[in-house]
């Protein structure tokens, strides 16, 4: 039985490089993550961490694409559960006029982590694109 998929698609008034460096970089992801942030290098291979604001690592995986500024993928589990099959999560951005089109698929959940990433995903890239679109904003009146 296939397990469940979870697809967001939004656009933000943003470039493919900002948004890029938004997703990929500690600092501004501790911005949106609840004051966690991921941590890796975003090679192929390499380990990604979730970390959260106490500095413990609350998931784990390997980055398995990295095609600045386009695609990004990795894997994802729980630290602290063993033996379970990891979920594949993927950025995929396209630059669309001035807005970048972001599609995230998480893959390989069971339907409550399901529910629990597509809460968490939803809020999470909400408020990114909000850091996003008021920097740019401020940025003009600056």
């Amino acid at each position: 039985m296939n397990k469940p998929t979870f697809v967001y698609v939004t656009y933000i008034a943003t470039t493919l490089e900002q948004l890029w460096e938004a997703i990929v970089s500690e600092q501004f992801t501790q911005q949106y993550w609840k004051g966690g942030q991921l941590q890796s290098d975003w090679q192929v291979g390499s380990s990604v961490e979730h970390v959260n604001q106490d500095g413990e690592t609350e998931s784990v995986g390997e980055v398995l694409e990295s095609q600045a500024p386009q695609l990004l993928s990795y894997t994802f589990s729980s630290s602290n559960v063993t033996g379970t099959v990891p979920s594949k999560v993927c950025f995929r951005l396209e630059q669309q006029g001035t807005r970048v089109k972001l599609t995230l698929i998480q893959t390989a959940l069971d339907v409550q982590s399901c529910m629990t990433m597509s809460r968490r995903w939803k809020k999470s890239i909400s408020y990114l694109k909000r850091l996003l679109e008021i920097e740019d904003v401020l940025a003009l009146v600056a």
